[in-house]
This record gives structure tokens, sequence and C-alpha cells, in this order.
């Protein structure tokens, strides 16, 4: 193969796992909007469905710590190729669902193939990316978990509402077909150097540390839930997940391995980048209950009005890097979260009576902040990543990004109930599943994100100023800073 077309066959390698990527994240925002007709059909309550989602969660939740093993193992393309065909398939087998049992089962497999293709997709890229393009790579795959949890409910809506449901999977298929002939012709078969044993203690512990964390965040998010057994399950995933951490740090072959925590620009990404992310992926979730609740707006003109979040996180790609490479990672990562912070906190002045101007002005905002500031973070957590490295951060990120959506909807959740219970509405436990929300509890669940948000600013500016200049990030103002 010439030069030429490696770098050709390289520099399609984003765009590759950022449709297989897209298809994924959809996938898992879509679903929602679907599960009332879904329930008709199958003669069940949406709550009762509502399983098939949460199996699909905990599935992930067990199988992407396995992901870079496996990779490392077998090969990154055989095993991103497999999850190609097993999420497709099973796509197919829940669009072919007539029951419950039939659904749940489907998205069980359909998980399996997720937890391998979002992890060992990102690990593709980053393996086969020089450092002078990751930033572009980076961003190029950064775009379907920023857009698809915005546009998935509009599109879903729009299927149910003209279509039927079974075309949210099956369309899939196309898709799936596309991405899997793209993998077999461009992506090579790379191999871990060393082929280390499975480290099967690890494995159940991060499972179930995970599984209980992600099940107790979902509970947690549903309002009729009893807010004492979901922070019970949490309990249970932090004891497991410190006994688990501790297990990593003794094992010469951990699973998940901590040791890139070690890496200054690698731990502020997966920690702090974490709180942010929950504070900010709480909006997604409240929004379309402030305006269909507190507004009463039907649920296609809700997602209409978050179409111009949407346009802000797409419109955001186009300046990314050009702003990273211009201030510098650290700048950058400051003045934009407290941005994202403010406009979060706007969002809790929206009442019926706001202009529609100033509403969609706050999303999309809203959106271009959000674009940036998850851009920045997944760009710099691969700075002073070794190659040796590279399979467990990019395990390790994968972990921390799946748990943070999962957290940033219970956080939205559980601030409604807080914001309920202060006002005298009892929300929070037991469960009280006639409690009203009322547009204050919304406004208040907004102030609380937008505060936690605005509170990682403090990890940000524990960076060094010349964070990422090896990336190209801010290159020319570390230059001029070392020549002081």
């Amino acid at each position: 193969m010439s030069a030429e077309s490696a770098k050709s066959r390289t520099g399609c390698l984003p765009l590759i796992v950022a449709a297989t990527f897209f298809m994924e994240y959809l996938d898992t925002t879509i679903i929602a909007t679907a599960l009332p007709q879904m329930a008709r059909d199958f003669h069940v309550g949406p709550n009762e469905l509502s399983l098939g989602m949460t199996a699909y969660m905990l599935t992930l939740a067990v199988f992407i710590p396995v992901s870079g093993w496996v990779a490392d193992r077998v090969g990154s393309r055989t095993v991103f190729g497999a999850a190609i065909v097993v999420f497709t398939l099973a796509s197919v087998l829940c669009g072919l669902s007539s029951s419950v049992v039939e659904f749940t089962a489907a998205r069980i497999l359909q998980g399996m193939g997720g937890a391998m293709m979002v992890p060992v997709g990102r690990l593709i890229v980053v393996r086969n990316t020089s450092k002078d393009r990751l930033m572009q790579a980076i961003s190029t795959i950064t775009w379907p978990a920023i857009v698809a949890p915005v546009v998935g409910p509009s599109i879903g809506g729009f299927i149910t509402t003209y279509a039927s449901w079974h075309w949210i999977f099956l369309m899939n298929v196309p898709f799936g077909i596309a991405a899997l002939t793209a993998v077999i012709a461009m992506v090579p078969n790379e191999r871990g150097g060393n082929r280390r044993p499975l480290d099967m203690p690890g494995f159940v512990l991060s499972g179930a540390a995970l599984t209980s964390l992600l099940y107790g965040t979902e509970l947690a998010s549903h309002m009729e839930a009893n807010l004492l057994a979901a922070l019970s399950f949490v309990l249970a995933g932090l004891v497991l997940g410190a006994i688990a951490y501790r297990h990593a740090l003794g094992s010469a072959h951990p699973l998940l391995d901590f040791s890139t925590l070690k890496v200054p620009t690698f731990s502020v990404t997966v920690l702090t980048g974490s709180a942010t992310r929950i504070g900010i992926e709480a909006v997604p979730y409240l929004l379309p209950l402030l305006f269909q609740i507190g507004f009463g707006l039907s649920a296609f003109r809700s997602g209409l009005l978050l179409l111009a979040s949407a346009l802000g996180n797409l419109g955001m790609k186009m300046f990314t890097t050009r702003i990273i490479r211009r201030y510098g990672f650290r700048r950058v990562a400051v003045t934009n979260v407290t941005i994202a912070a403010l406009f979060v906190i706007t969002c809790s002045r929206l009442t019926p009576a706001t202009p529609l101007p100033w509403i969609l002005l706050t999303l999309f905002i809203y959106g271009l902040a959000r674009s940036l500031q998850f851009s920045t973070l997944a760009t710099l957590a691969y700075a002073d990543i070794g190659e040796a490295q590279k399979s467990a951060a990019s395990t390790l990120w994968s972990v921390a990004q799946q748990m943070t959506i999962g957290m940033g909807i219970a956080f939205g959740a559980l601030a409604l109930r807080v914001a309920a219970y202060f006002r005298g509405a009892g929300a929070m436990m037991p469960a009280a599943p006639d409690v009203h929300f009322v547009l204050a509890d919304f406004h208040w669940a907004f102030v609380m994100a937008g505060v936690l948000t605005l509170l990682t600013v403090l990890g940000y500016r524990g960076l060094a100023r010349n964070a990422g200049s090896n990336l190209g990030g801010g290159a020319h103002q570390a230059r001029t800073g070392s020549a002081r």
C-alpha cells in the first residue's frame, strides 16, 4: 500500500467510527419516544417496557470494561466488525419483537454489541492517528455523542407519529451494512503488544460495581421509584467500586488500569470531566419535561425547540479545532465551562411568556458550549497517553462516559424531586408517584445543574497552562510562556 493511500485510509477511520457511534447513541436516545406505542402493541404498561432500556444499560456496564482486553487479544478490526454485526442483528430482533421478553432479550444482545463497538472504535482512531491530527479526529468521533441525545427525541417522535416504532430499529440495518463494509476494507486488525491474561476477579467486581451504580441512577431517574432503594444501589456500587479499585492496584494485569489516572491531563478529563458531564447532561433530560409539563407543549413542538440546541452542537464543530489551537486547552476548558454553566442556569429563567427568540438563543448557546466542552475533554484525554496505555485509557474513558450519561439523567430527576420536596410536595422518600411538578421545580433543577457545572471550573484551573500543546492546542502560547 502506498503512503498516500495509507494516509487516505487513516483519514477515513474517524468518519467510519463516527457513523457507528451515531447509530449506537441515536438508538439509545430515540427509543424513549417509542415506548408508549410499543407498550400498546405489547399490551403492557410503559414502566414494564422500560425493562428493555435498563437491560441494555446494564449489559453495557458489564461488558465495556472487558472490551480493551478482547481487542488486544483478538484484534481491533475483528472485534469492531463483530460488534457492528451483533448490534445490527439485535436491532432487527428488536424491530421484530412481539413481547416484552423478546424485546428485553434483543436489547441485551444489542448492549453486548454496543459495549464493544464504542470503546474499540475509539481505540482504533487513537492508535491510527498521529498527534498532530488527533484533535480533528477526536472532534469527528465526538459529535455523535453530542448531537444524538438532542436530535433523538425529535426523530423518534417523527417516526412513531408518521410510521411505526419498528422502523426505529430497522433503520439501523443499512447503516450497519455500510459500516461493516467500510470496516473490512479500511480498518487494520491490530492487537496489543502483551497478551494479558483475563483478570476475572476484576471483571466480576467492575461489572457488579457498574451494574449497581447504573441501576441505582436509572432507578433514581424514575419519579415513582423509592429513592432510598435507588441510593442503596448507588452506595453498594460505590463500595464494590472501591474494592475493584484496590484489586486493580494490586493486580499485575488489571482489567481496568487506573494507573492512567496518574497522567494529569487524563485524570482531569475523567474525574473533573465526569462531574461536568453530569451537570450538562441533566439539561437534555430536563428541557423536554420543562416544555411539556411546565409550558404545556406537545412532544413534537418540544422536540422542535430542542433542535436549536442541536444546531449549536453541530455549528461548533466547524470551530472547535481552531479555538483550541488558538487559546489552548486550559483556557478553553475554564472559560467555556463557565459559559455552559451560566446558560444552564439561564434555562431557569425560561417561562411560557419568554419570547421565542430568547428561548432559541439560550438553547443555541448552550449547544455551542456543550459541544466545545465535550470535544475539548475527549481530545485532551489522550494528549499524554503513551502507546502502551491507549487501550486501558480508551476503556476507562468509555466507562466514565457511559456512567455520566445515566448519572446526568438521574441528577436531573433528583434535582426535580429535591425542588418539589422543599416546596412541600413530599417528593423525596418514600416514592410519591402522585407529585405534580410545577414550573418553579424545573427552575431550581436547572440552577442545581448549573451550579454543579460551575464548580468544576476549579478542576480545570489545575491544568498546566501548556496542557495539550503537543496536540497543537495553544502551541504558540506554550512556546511564548516557555520563552519567558
